[in-house]
């Protein structure tokens, strides 16, 4: 199992994934699934994927070496060629439908899923950043700002907090560390979410440097966000006022 976010704000767009992958409780390993597709002077392409590892891992090759040709054009056909993120979320699905009809189908007949599900953020050209999900069909949805996040993977442990956070208004640090917190609570929920992360952070501002980052096990800053985390959650929960229906019903702690 694994996690990955996609957020896609009004100041750019931030994408976080872990590296753990895993073939049973006593089988864990550490695989990049954050992956640069395309750095260009026009164009700016990254995928996070989630899923069966051989699928995932063929598609991001068939992408590289690029799709056969189309009519009489003898051109593989790349993102480097594409010329919107609209016409490159449509390429990745190909590639996903291609493999599917090769490996997926060969694992399928032995029982193992072949599913996939990736995460396309970048830019082409002029445009802003765009954020894509594509589904192991080979369809797809567009990030929109009514919603402005995306996940895959383990999704549910880290959902709350981004519901709870995000909008289209959140400043990029602001939401790095909301995207680190969303990864906090997955990691502490589920043994198949783990560091190191990869993130990689493409401000709309074309004239900002883009940022890449890998967050190991020992990160500084990771490590005391999450012990800051936890113990402000308790502080805020002893806040709270207790249920007045439960006055003289273990309103003591054992023991005391």
């Amino acid at each position: 199992m694994t996690y990955c976010i996609g957020l896609l704000l009004e100041a750019g767009l931030v994408m976080i994934a872990d590296t753990r992958t895993n073939a049973g409780v006593d089988n864990f390993s550490c695989y990049k699934k954050l992956h640069r597709l395309v750095d260009g002077p026009d164009r700016q392409i990254f995928a996070a994927t989630s899923g069966s590892l051989s699928v995932s891992q063929s598609v991001i090759a068939l992408l590289q070496e690029g799709l056969p040709p189309e009519d009489s054009d003898d051109t593989p056909r790349s993102l480097a060629g594409v010329t919107s993120m609209f016409r490159a979320a449509q390429l990745v699905g190909e590639a996903v439908q291609a493999i599917n009809r090769k490996v997926g189908a060969a694992l399928e007949a032995v029982n193992i899923s072949s599913a996939v599900s990736l995460l396309i953020g970048g830019r082409i050209g002029a445009e802003r950043p765009h954020l894509f999900l594509v589904y192991a069909a080979g369809n797809f949805i567009e990030c929109q700002a009514d919603s402005p996040f995306l996940q895959i993977g383990e999704t549910k442990y880290g959902r709350p907090i981004l519901d709870r956070s995000i909008d289209v208004a959140t400043p990029l640090d602001e939401a790095v560390k909301i995207g680190f917190l969303s990864f906090d609570s997955a990691m502490r929920s589920n043994l198949g979410v783990a560091r190191p992360l990869d993130m990689m952070v493409m401000p709309a501002d074309r004239a900002a440097p883009l940022l890449t980052r890998r967050i190991e096990p020992d990160d500084d800053y990771f490590n005391e966000m999450s012990l800051s985390w936890s113990h402000m959650l308790h502080q805020a929960t002893q806040t709270i006022p207790n249920p007045p229906f439960m006055q003289g019903h273990g309103d003591k702690r054992p023991g005391r």
